[in-house]
């Protein structure tokens, strides 16, 4: 990509696409486009179809998408899946009418079968059911994949899938229902010190495994995809399978390759945040999906890697929640 190029980060005020706009910057990309939810609703085919006429951006990082944890993934479903479903039809079909360059759909490791075998590669995708609480996401960011395939094949069109394991970071939803697992202990952990009690408790057995990854990482790792010069790129927008007879969808994981339990998650954060007081595990609590690890063997292979440790991103993170939380009050 030209540093002089126009790219159109779509969900610039989220976590990852914050972060992709930052790691823009930070190289000396000049032409960055944003649009608020007030300047642009992506759910709006028009509105969408005139923006892109109006900018016609190079490239294009398409990180929005409406998100949330279980609780409002089993309250709003049907938001869910016509939300998302709506905001990547409008956005990829503009790009290729447009002539967009190349187009970086991301997306989520929910994609993957709950019960996929460990650790997920991205052949996985399609070979069994999906964890049923998110199902609705899962089934719209599968279509996303579906459809930059499809385009690259009828038109053409570069068109690139990236899926990343869990994420954490500056600007995270620290809401106490709504959160994921870091942002949630963040927050439980500066309370319980705040508040100088003796103990937290953590859902579950704290023997699941999860894998993270610090959202400034998952940024790099997409402008460095975006970047690749075009045969290793190319490589990686899928085969017709008509004609291959092999199952390769655009699809490029991206993680650290490594999982660690809750319990020394639990630890972690604690340790960060500086709590001196016990950690107990409830046990009646569910603790989900034994393990979710990413196969991260394509990135690796073109010469990627993650670059910031547990410890030090949660420390960053915990900076980033007590800035805002000053913010806030």
């Amino acid at each position: 990509m030209d540093k002089n190029a126009k790219i159109y980060v779509a969900g610039h005020r989220g976590m990852v696409g914050s972060a992709i706009a930052r790691n823009l910057q930070a190289k000396g990309y000049t032409n960055i486009v944003t649009r608020t939810h007030q300047e642009l609703d992506l759910i709006n085919q028009a509105a969408v179809e005139s923006f892109f006429e109006q900018e016609k951006p190079d490239y294009v990082f398409l990180a929005a998408a409406k998100v949330g944890g279980i609780i409002a993934n089993n309250t709003y479903p049907a938001q869910f899946i016509r939300e998302n479903l709506a905001i990547q039809t409008n956005i990829i079909h503009a790009a290729y009418v447009n002539n967009v360059k190349r187009l970086m759909f991301l997306g989520s490791s929910c994609i993957y079968p709950r019960m996929a075998p460990q650790p997920m590669s991205e052949e996985c995708l399609l070979t069994g059911p999906l964890e049923p609480t998110n199902r609705p996401y899962a089934l719209a960011k599968i279509a996303g994949i579906e459809m930059c395939w499809s385009y690259n094949r009828q038109y053409g069109t570069k068109y690139l899938a990236v899926m990343p394991t869990n994420l954490y970071g500056p600007g995270d939803n620290y809401h106490p229902e709504n959160s994921h697992v870091i942002p949630a202990l963040i927050r439980k952990f500066h309370d319980a010190k705040v508040a100088n009690a003796k103990e937290v408790v953590v859902w579950g057995t704290g023997t699941p495994k999860r894998e993270f990854l610090y959202s400034e990482d998952m940024a790099d790792a997409c402008v460095f995809l975006g970047n690749l010069p075009d045969e290793k790129y190319e490589s990686l927008l899928g085969s017709d399978e008509s004609k291959s007879g092999k199952f390769e969808p655009p699809l490029v994981n991206v993680g650290v390759g490594e999982d660690i339990t809750i319990k020394v998650l639990a630890e972690t954060v604690g340790r960060v945040v500086d709590f001196e007081g016990d950690i107990a595990f409830d046990s009646s609590k569910p603790d989900g999906t034994p393990r979710k690890l990413m196969e991260v063997s394509r990135l690796a292979g073109l010469g990627w890697s993650a670059k910031t440790s547990l410890e030090i991103g949660i420390a960053q993170a915990y900076a980033a929640y007590l800035g805002t939380a000053a913010t806030a009050a």
